[in-house]
């Protein structure tokens, strides 16, 4: 088996969670590479090379670092067709849910083969002013001044569904369902269920619930032509895009998904129950 190690330097700044990785993988017979940046600070730890040849080259790519870490790495690991693990070194890690206390086990479990891969569903997102975008957890609609609330429409399968008033709206993957949707207001989603959740931000005017919608559903988000001010859009919080007052975005469950390793099939709930009901 090939390893591809993607750390993030910033929680991991001396890399000694990342050589503790990288040992281990090689003790169980494992090849490890990692991008050519890190050559110096890793020695014979590691093979080097370019980021995306050690990724295509791998049969699956480890991050270290936090549920960021592993959402910046999932869409080289898409375009590449590689399946990804993550190593928690972030406050919460409902995305990245193997901590370091459990690589040994774990690892001698991803070389032995004993472990599953789930496909995590992604939403596509595109703008009528063209721009386009995957997200793994969700695509945020905001106004961009944050002083006032913005004003838009919601259509499924062109049918509106209604017109509202809030901060923001959030339409989460059920990946992404224990992320921002979740402090919103928002139900926790079976990661395999066929399903994406709308929930908006501190809406006005009293509750709205949110929706649940299925997978093959096409959403339109119309940002309201009397709004005061431009609407920002962005995907999984890294890619974003502007949206005047009576532009629109469509969002729908994309083709592909993304590869993502578990070692139990429920392994989700015993991180709802251990991160978020313990605490």
């Amino acid at each position: 088996m090939t390893v591809f190690l993607y750390p993030n330097p910033m929680k991991d700044a001396d890399l000694s969670v990342t050589r503790s990785a990288a040992a281990l993988l090689r003790g169980y017979g494992a090849e490890v590479l990692m991008a050519q940046e890190f050559s110096a600070a890793m020695g014979q730890d590691a093979v080097c090379c370019p980021q995306a040849e050690g990724i295509a080259a791998a049969d699956l790519v480890v991050t270290v670092g936090g549920d960021g870490t592993l959402l910046r790495a999932a869409a080289e690991c898409l375009d590449a067709g590689k399946p990804v693990l993550g190593i928690n070194l972030g406050r919460t890690g409902f995305l990245a849910t193997c901590e370091v206390a459990q690589m040994p086990a774990n690892f001698r479990r991803l070389v032995d083969g004993d472990y599953h891969l789930q496909k995590r569903a992604l939403l596509r997102a595109e703008s009528s002013g063209g721009w386009q975008a995957f997200a793994l957890n969700d695509v945020v609609l905001y106004s961009r001044s944050r002083l006032h609330p913005m004003d838009y429409a919601v259509y499924c399968d062109g049918i509106c569904v209604g017109k509202f008033r809030s901060d923001g709206v959030i339409l989460a993957t059920p990946t992404g369902s224990t992320a921002y949707s979740l402090s919103a207001g928002g139900p926790i989603l079976d990661v395999t269920a066929s399903v994406f959740v709308l929930t908006a931000i501190c809406p006005h005017g009293g509750q709205a619930a949110p929706l649940v919608f299925s997978d093959k559903r096409r959403m339109t988000i119309v940002s309201s032509a009397a709004n005061r001010d431009t609407v920002l859009a962005s995907a999984d919080s890294r890619i974003s895009c502007t949206l005047a007052p009576g532009d629109s975005i469509e969002i729908f469950t994309a083709e592909q998904a993304l590869s993502y390793v578990v070692f139990d099939e429920a392994e989700q709930f015993r991180a709802v129950e251990t991160k978020l009901t313990r605490r």
